[in-house]
């Protein structure tokens, strides 16, 4: 490594000065041109372009971990130290922001379903366990509001709508779209937090027509929740907070293209042994 440095930089100042710098003598510099790179030195060349190729089809948002896992699924034998030491030396990170908080209001009085998940965040089949949650994205033309519903089989975002106003309509209407497009079958469970829109009249009647099972968490643990929440971090930090929408259409067109472009489809999840959402449902032997 240190004769590669020299190498890089020997037009900076003179050779004998940088070996100098490095503790090492010019005539082992001198050998090691000769001979050139060692395997291992020809091996890490090789692999850094690959390393930056996934690195920017994840949108940067992977760290050492995923690249690595990335690799192996290329058949690319290596070790997770050997690419991490190569993403720190080259300035390849993942991008990430502050962590959000989101504020859930219950109405006093309104319907509150029992808890059927009890943070037991899994599913043998898809359709079996839907989560849902509400959160905020901000455009110049102000707040919008963001519904997604999560099937906690595969983690894939199923159903989700954005709109200006936070309504009981706006739940129902990302629930319905990921009904018409997963088709579950009867007694599929609904888990949410206790939020009034999720406690209202109206998503009441739709569970009833589709024979869906309400559940809710508890007040203020996040906990009950934590999956749809994690995913609210990763959309946040590897794209709302680098993101300057306009209006709220443009942040619907970059959302779309984060869920169904990305996501769903492309970014690898550790939770579903390092595959995509899509992936893990297309390969997946469902009992």
């Amino acid at each position: 490594m240190k004769y590669k440095f020299l190498q890089d930089y020997r037009h900076v100042m003179p050779v004998r000065s940088l070996c100098q710098l490095l503790s090492i003598s010019p005539s082992a510099y001198y050998r090691w041109q000769q001979v050139g790179p060692s395997n291992r030195e020809q091996q890490n060349q090789n692999l850094l372009p690959m390393i930056r190729e996934i690195h920017q089809q994840s949108r940067k948002t992977y760290g050492s971990p995923r690249v690595w896992d990335a690799l192996r699924q290329r058949g690319i034998q290596c070790g997770r130290k050997r690419i991490a030491r190569l993403m720190r030396q080259h300035g390849i990170r993942a991008k990430t922001m502050r962590r959000f908080k989101i504020t859930t209001h219950t109405r006093s009085g309104q319907y509150i379903a029992p808890d059927l998940v009890r943070q037991n965040f899994t599913a043998r089949s898809p359709n079996r366990v839907w989560t849902t949650d509400i959160t905020y994205v901000w455009t110049r033309e102000g707040w919008a509001y963001l519904v997604v519903v999560l099937d906690l089989y595969s983690r894939m975002i199923v159903g989700w709508e954005l709109s200006s106003r936070l309504s009981a309509s706006l739940v129902t209407s990302a629930i319905e779209r990921a009904i018409h497009s997963r088709k579950p079958s009867e007694g599929l469970i609904l888990h949410s937090d206790r939020g009034s829109q999720y406690g209202s009249d109206q998503l009441q009647q739709l569970a009833k027509e589709q024979k869906l099972q309400l559940s809710m968490g508890r007040t203020g643990n996040c906990y009950d929740n934590a999956v749809t929440e994690s995913f609210f971090h990763t959309l946040k930090t590897e794209h709302l907070y680098f993101s300057h929408f306009e209006t709220r259409q443009d942040a619907r067109v970059g959302i779309f293209d984060y869920i169904e472009t990305f996501y769903n489809s492309q970014r690898i999840h550790s939770t579903i042994g390092n595959v995509s959402p899509m992936q893990f449902e297309s390969t997946s032997i469902i009992p």
